[in-house]
């Protein structure tokens, strides 16, 4: 499978941006998309996560209640909308496919991963 992550760019503080990851080749072993972030000097981490099926989804607490993790099945697109935008949510956002719902959080377990895309906040 190949991830291809896009929407990134510059925003103020409090602005809003939605990111989007298109997936193609074989999907039948991903049971899961999250977005994942990486800070300057910083490790990744998980921020969202959504079943293939849209039914679950679940957040890391920085992204609770300002973000919110989207799939299109027609489209093979999964989408994170993200609101009210803090300056330390500026990190390169990518996309990533799980092999079972129960790895989402668990970065090494991820099956594929997308380029990054920089989201940078102003404050």
């Amino acid at each position: 499978v190949q991830l291809q992550a896009s929407g990134g760019g510059l925003v103020q503080a409090g602005g809003s941006l939605r990111l989007s990851c298109v997936t193609s080749g074989r999907t039948n072993n991903i049971d899961a998309m999250t977005w994942v972030r990486q800070a300057p000097g910083t490790q990744r981490k998980f921020v969202a996560g959504i079943s293939w099926s849209g039914e679950l989804t679940t957040y890391a607490d920085s992204a609770e209640g300002r973000f919110t993790i989207s799939i299109d099945n027609a489209q093979n697109t999964v989408y994170l909308q993200m609101n009210n935008l803090k300056s330390e949510d500026t990190a390169v956002y990518t996309c990533a496919a799980v092999p079972q719902w129960r790895l989402v959080k668990v970065l090494s377990k991820y099956n594929a991963w997308g380029q990054g895309t920089l989201v940078t906040v102003s404050s």
